[in-house]
């Protein structure tokens, strides 16, 4: 996609304010990004142009696929059925083990999709098994202005809509969305000091996330990612565990194996031994707790 593609098919973000010297604050994630004219969020995907913030992501999809929805992974949520999954580029995070870091950090080949292809393609994709539309392979809620727009047709169109999600964003736009979403799998990556050091976060955010996905209705599954010497320890898989359950004790946890990936590439493998141990000490606290990467 060329500049004047970029420029064509970028959108007006929502939520932001403007800020002397022509600065942009956005207020879509708990960041808070200044954005200083020419710049871009730390997430890479809204650009300040001359005093005003665009999704310069809109539209842009570099990775579609029908997936099965035990992949995302939603376990209990239509099990059987497929799901059209799309991506985008960039984050909010800057987890040195990303799994997919090839379209979180920078600004891979993509192509323009306008919301009601996606959804047509999806209406399409039926005679497959399809149920509807996730958003996933990148943070989607960074794609906020494109996920809302596709997840609103998709509503009126009778199809499902997921997300895969860091759930890192702010509660007025998280509220807006939520009426559009049928089902979430949210990442809880570790406690605070995990989530300041290594991707730049706090976690209480991500909990009022699931907190308020679950209060409305939707559908929540929770990933717990065990990156080994930092979050591969009963006592982290216990305050996980709690954590979710405080929420509700029915709310499935999927605890997955972690495989040397982007800046971690000299870290050893999640044990699988481990994973079969902390399986049995969330169960202590939730109903369905499965595993991951195994």
């Amino acid at each position: 996609m060329t500049m004047d593609d970029m420029i064509s098919t970028r959108r007006a973000a929502l939520y932001y304010e403007k800020a002397d010297g022509g600065r942009t604050v956005c207020r879509l994630c708990p960041r808070g990004c200044s954005v200083a004219p020419g710049g871009t969020g730390v997430c890479l995907a809204r650009r300040n142009d001359a005093g005003e913030l665009y999704a310069i992501n809109y539209g842009r999809v570099t990775s579609l696929n029908l997936d099965p929805i035990e992949k995302k992974p939603l376990r209990r949520f239509h099990p059987g059925s497929m799901i059209l999954s799309a991506g985008s580029f960039g984050c909010n995070f800057k987890c040195p083990f990303c799994q997919n870091h090839h379209i979180s950090a920078g600004e891979p080949e993509s192509g323009y999709m306008a919301p009601d292809t996606l959804i047509r393609a999806a209406i399409s994709a039926k005679t497959g098994g399809n149920i509807g539309v996730a958003f996933t392979y990148n943070e989607p809620l960074i794609w906020y202005e494109y996920v809302l727009d596709a997840a609103r047709i998709a509503a009126g169109s009778g199809l499902y809509t997921a997300l895969v999600t860091n759930g890192y964003i702010n509660e007025a736009p998280f509220r807006a969305l939520l009426p559009f979403i049928s089902a979430m799998n949210v990442d809880l990556k570790g406690d605070g000091p995990f989530y300041r050091d290594l991707c730049g976060g706090r976690r209480e955010d991500v909990l009022r996330t699931i907190r308020l996905a679950h209060a409305a209705g939707i559908h929540v599954e929770v990933t717990t990612l065990l990156v080994s010497g930092y979050n591969d320890n009963q006592n982290a898989v216990d305050e996980a565990a709690r954590s979710v359950a405080a929420v509700s004790e029915d709310i499935p946890l999927h605890l997955s194996r972690f495989f040397p990936r982007y800046k971690m590439t000299g870290a050893p493998p999640t044990g699988a031994a481990f994973v079969t141990s902390a399986i049995k000490t969330a169960r202590k606290y939730l109903t369905y707790v499965y595993g991951g990467n195994m």
